[in-house]
């Protein structure tokens, strides 16, 4: 249904909703046991029946698969594992035919150590590409304090030169030196390689950490018994205040030329518009957090990843707080932007401990203003599958054990049926990862009026047809009760949305304002159209409501 009192110029994303797709566990297409480029083309149906825009597309690159894809050895060609690059071009061109926006992953802090570039860099230390990277002298010690996201300290001796070299994550996954120009051109050029094969916008991989102290400063560490909000207890990483591994000032720079570079390459010949650029960057002070939007419009990138409400918990008071500072820092010229599940974080209905938790999250995240992001799986309100220690996939895991960081609970095969291996792949044929609970899958939801999935895809399907849902104006609303987050959505010439959350707690009356409304939603019984009284709106614990006010 179009949508009415909308700019043409508005650009997709702003008025879209973007789904992430891990293709090592979307759909096996030819029986390995792991999903792939094909695969996905294979399903693409099921992301147009369910309403989504776009699909971000996690890395498939070629790759030694230390972590998975992240540990990049080609950053212009498709891992034997996901396919071909005519695969790539094959699933960019289906996707565009259907309609949806294609979003590839970018990941630029580092390569793998298998890479050309790291190969040459290694060689020697004269080698012109030496500096392509960060090698330190040192002798028994390494040449500052940085720790490894995957435990351990950021440095490895090289024996052949005798040289430290950097990694913020694996040792196998050399850091990238943004501050040599050469290195800054050999990025543009793999963005530029991307556009050419017709993909709409990148996702950007820990895109705050290209940008080191100059000096390469020891981090200070928080006093005994603190721990760094925003990161998963990995033990002395959490004590670390990183302060000198990432976010230096130079980065802005850098990403007002790739900026440049998206908004401008190939644009005036094919009639692109709306490029899209949104970075992961886990920064939590929302002053340093809104400079990655730049100086202005096309400054910067589109957005910045607002994991917030990952990190809040099931929590009526922070979910608030966060919502309200995110509204207050997003720039005149920027959009803000959500999301509640990825790769990384544990499934939302796991997290927030129900299902019933998990739909009124749903509710609030496509009700929001701002462009969501939904985790593959999240519409069927999947949770973790244990994982035994045999299994185990994820080398932080792994290699961190005991703090339960391992994040091959999350990442586990989509199930599309009931059959053995659900559909992922042929029956007989060992998945990668265990799938879990396989009565819950989208064939049965998808013919349940009152699924997760249906409930998805009707606020996917009610966002579509309220311009106040998409680009409205937001406006919090004192429910009086401190377990529910409240909220109008208005945009000139419809009816004002309102939207309530009762996080946790029990059933009780809230007052949503003045007047009559007719609810066109609610999370525990999709279909209604009860005319309520906005000053008394019942509303049981861990439900949503969305109110259209008359």
């Amino acid at each position: 249904m179009a949508l009415q009192h909308i700019d043409t110029d508005t650009p997709w994303w702003q008025l879209g909703v973007v789904y992430q797709i891990y293709p090592r566990s979307f759909m096996d297409s030819n029986g390995d046991g792991i999903g792939d480029l094909a695969g996905v083309e294979q399903r693409l149906d099921h992301l147009v029946d369910l309403g989504v825009d776009a699909l971000w597309l996690s890395p498939f690159y070629t790759s030694p698969m230390k972590d998975f894809g992240y540990d990049v050895a080609d950053y212009c060609d498709v891992d034997p594992m996901f396919g071909t690059l005519d695969d790539a071009r094959s699933l960019i061109t289906s996707a565009h035919s259907k309609g949806l926006r294609v979003i590839v992953d970018f990941v630029p802090n580092h390569t793998s150590d298998q890479h050309p570039w790291f190969i040459e860099s290694r060689s020697s230390r004269s080698n012109p590409k030496r500096d392509w990277f960060f090698w330190r002298d040192g002798t028994a010690q390494p040449p500052n304090n940085w720790l490894s996201h995957f435990g351990g300290i950021a440095w490895t001796w090289d024996p052949s030169t005798e040289q430290w070299y950097l990694h913020s994550f694996l040792k196998e996954q050399p850091d990238l030196n943004w501050r040599n120009p050469e290195v800054r051109a050999a990025m543009m050029d793999v963005i530029r390689f991307w556009l050419d094969q017709g993909v709409d916008g990148f996702r950007l991989d820990v895109a705050h950490y290209i940008a080191k102290d100059p000096q390469l400063r020891d981090n200070p560490w928080l006093a005994e018994g603190e721990r760094n909000a925003g990161h998963r207890d990995s033990g002395e990483f959490s004590r670390m205040v990183h302060v000198n591994t990432h976010s230096h000032m130079d980065i802005h720079d850098w990403y007002a030329e790739l900026r440049q570079v998206m908004d401008t390459h190939h644009v005036a010949e094919r009639g692109v518009t709306a490029r899209y650029s949104v970075g992961e960057i886990h920064l939590f002070d929302w002053e340093e957090w809104a400079k990655f939007y730049g100086t202005g419009p096309g400054t910067g990138l589109t957005m910045p990843f607002n994991f917030s409400l990952m990190k809040t918990g099931w929590n009526a008071p922070a979910i608030r707080a966060a919502i309200e500072s995110c509204e207050a820092a997003v720039p005149a010229w920027g959009w803000p932007n959500w999301v509640l599940g990825n790769h990384d974080e544990s499934r939302v209905a796991t997290r927030f401990g129900s299902e019933a938790a998990a739909r009124a999250a749903m509710v609030l995240l496509l009700t929001l203003r701002g462009t969501p992001t939904l985790y593959y799986g999240d519409e069927l309100g999947l949770i973790d599958t244990p994982i035994s220690a045999d299994q185990m996939q994820d080398p932080w895991g792994i290699n961190v054990q005991g703090l339960g960081l391992g994040r091959d609970p999350e990442r586990t095969p989509m199930p599309w049926d009931s059959t053995a291996n659900a559909g992922f792949c042929p029956v007989g044929v060992t998945p990668w990862l265990p799938i879990g609970d396989l009565s819950v899958n989208v064939e049965a939801q998808h013919h349940d009026p009152e699924s997760f999935y249906a409930l998805t895809r009707s606020l996917l399907a009610l966002r579509r047809s309220r311009a106040a849902l998409t680009v409205g104006s937001w406006l919090a609303v004192d429910a009086h009760d401190d377990s529910v987050v409240a909220f109008e959505r208005h945009a000139s010439g419809e009816s004002t949305i309102v939207v309530a959350v009762r996080v946790g707690g029990a059933a009780g009356v809230v007052s949503l304002g003045e007047g009559l409304g007719t609810v066109v939603l609610r999370s525990s019984s999709i279909h209604s159209s009860d005319t309520v009284d906005l000053a008394s709106v019942e509303l049981r614990g861990n439900t949503a409501v969305v109110i259209e006010r008359r």
